[in-house]
């Protein structure tokens, strides 16, 4: 129970405005781990699981579903993940390396929703943005409206690495390396940026924490804020498996829907 208290203590943070609070003030987090993040050869498979938790890595509450899963393989080409299971805590498959290169693996979902008022009651629709506004009833008022995008991700690579696969899709919140994802070593620093829709996403708290927590007491957790260009750089304290986690939320504003855009990670990082 204290370790849960101590990770939750961020919520207590205020900020202002459309910027993001860090996903350490969540209850649960989401995240994709590899078995492994760097392997030599020219042929090899990576196991993953995926689920949502109090704590880092650890399947406690609900494994997380994969409808979403996208897979670039180093050539920028679509992969496939191969025997997909979901049990109750987490989620589970596994991805054959059968090129050099580095491989993005993401989860990613997105959504709409609406809140208003009908008969003196306060309702909430999500479904598709195509279908909004007409699945919402003719006496509703006061309506407002939110764009949701997701995207949990994680980096693998086989052989030499390479940038191919790195490259933003311009949608919702995303994680563009300065420095490589599979290079990186305990006690050096390695700086990303973050860009919502394409953007520089300034101003932004990311929560990074590094996993094991259930054998130690303290959570060790930090938090970076990105600059005016998006970037952040983190020192590593030490080796391990890192759960770095951003979101950021834009209120709607002329008749124009708000946003909800978060993004998780999770980076090895090496002695």
């Amino acid at each position: 129970m204290k370790k849960t208290l101590a990770l939750l203590a961020p919520a207590l943070l205020t900020l202002t405005a459309a910027l993001a609070a860090p996903l350490s003030a969540q209850a649960h987090r989401a995240w994709l781990a590899p078995t492994s993040t760097v392997l030599s050869g020219n042929d090899a498979w990576v196991g993953f699981d995926a689920g949502m938790s109090n704590g880092v890595f650890i399947p406690d509450h609900a494994a997380m579903r994969l409808s979403g899963l996208t897979i670039t393989a180093p050539d920028g080409s679509a992969a496939e993940a191969e025997n997909l299971h979901q049990a109750k805590y987490r989620s589970s498959f596994d991805l054959h390396l059968s090129r050099p290169g580095t491989y993005r693996v993401a989860n990613v979902a997105s959504g709409f929703m609406a809140s208003y008022d009908q008969g003196g009651e306060r309702k909430r629709w999500r479904g598709a943005e195509a279908d909004f506004p007409g699945a919402l009833p003719a006496d509703a008022t006061n309506v407002e409206t939110t764009r949701t995008d997701s995207r949990t991700e994680t980096f693998v690579t086989l052989g030499a690495p390479n940038d191919a696969a790195l490259a933003p899709t311009g949608k919702g919140l995303e994680l563009v390396p300065v420095t490589h994802p599979n290079d990186l070593v305990a006690g050096e620093a390695a700086t990303f940026k973050l860009v919502k829709d394409g953007q520089p996403a300034a101003g932004v708290e990311v929560a990074v924490a590094r996993g094991g927590l259930r054998y130690r007491d303290n959570p060790e957790e930090i938090t970076v804020r990105t600059g005016a260009d998006g970037a952040f750089t983190v020192t590593w304290p030490e080796a391990g498996l890192y759960w770095l986690g951003a979101s950021v939320r834009t209120p709607g504003a002329n008749g124009q829907p708000g946003s909800n855009a978060s993004w998780n990670g999770a980076l090895e990082v090496l002695p």
